[in-house]
């Protein structure tokens, strides 16, 4: 398998996190790619007209994105111990959901102060995407008493938001204001599969 591939990418983090937990990690070939979102990658348009990471291209030519595709079908492929079933199953998913919109909502409010040229910005456009990173804050906060030692797609997806805000927003003291985040967090963080994919300093 060839995957399309930034280490800065949070979405990218979260598929090699889970291909490592399931023991995959070894069949998928990384391909550097410069994904931005004012210039699309002409390299990955070919298998996915959108120029995004991350792209999986399976070993007979199949193109899967986005991270939520490309990490059920890996998970498939590793014995489906990533997306429980059962009520399980939807706990898991709303807590994907849940990750994915805080990243969403992270990547708008950066994209807003970087490649935006500053007389274009929108402050009540940025204030509006950090008010869903709080909400998503409070939200875990809630949650994350009872994740314990859990590994599903759900606390994969969560913790590589929260690592997002560590890697570009260094500034935002989210682990003082939420602390059973922070505390989950810390032991998250420290599996091997989050550590061989911490983004670039």
């Amino acid at each position: 398998m060839k995957l399309f591939y930034s280490p800065t990418s949070p979405y990218v983090r979260k598929c090699v996190v889970l291909a490592l937990e399931l023991g995959l990690d070894g069949r998928i070939e990384r391909l550097p790619a410069a994904a931005n979102p004012i210039n699309r990658d002409q390299s990955i348009v070919p298998v996915n007209p959108l120029g995004k990471v991350p792209t999986l291209v399976t070993d007979d030519g199949l193109a899967l994105f986005d991270s939520r595709v490309i990490c059920e079908y890996l998970d498939a492929l590793g014995g489906g111990k990533m997306f429980p079933a059962g009520q399980d199953r939807w706990v898991a998913l709303a807590n994907q959901a849940l990750g994915d919109g805080l990243l969403d909502a992270a990547l708008l409010v950066r994209y807003e102060v970087g490649p935006r040229p500053e007389a274009l910005r929108w402050e009540d456009w940025k204030r509006g995407q950090n008010e869903k990173i709080t909400s998503c804050l409070e939200r875990l906060e809630q949650l994350a008493g009872g994740f314990g030692d859990k590994l599903d797609i759900g606390t994969i997806t969560l913790g590589c938001a929260l690592g997002y805000l560590d890697f570009r927003f260094a500034g935002l003291d989210w682990r003082g204001q939420y602390p059973s985040a922070a505390k989950w967090f810390a032991s998250f963080n420290a599996r091997s599969s989050m550590q061989q994919t911490l983004p670039p300093q």
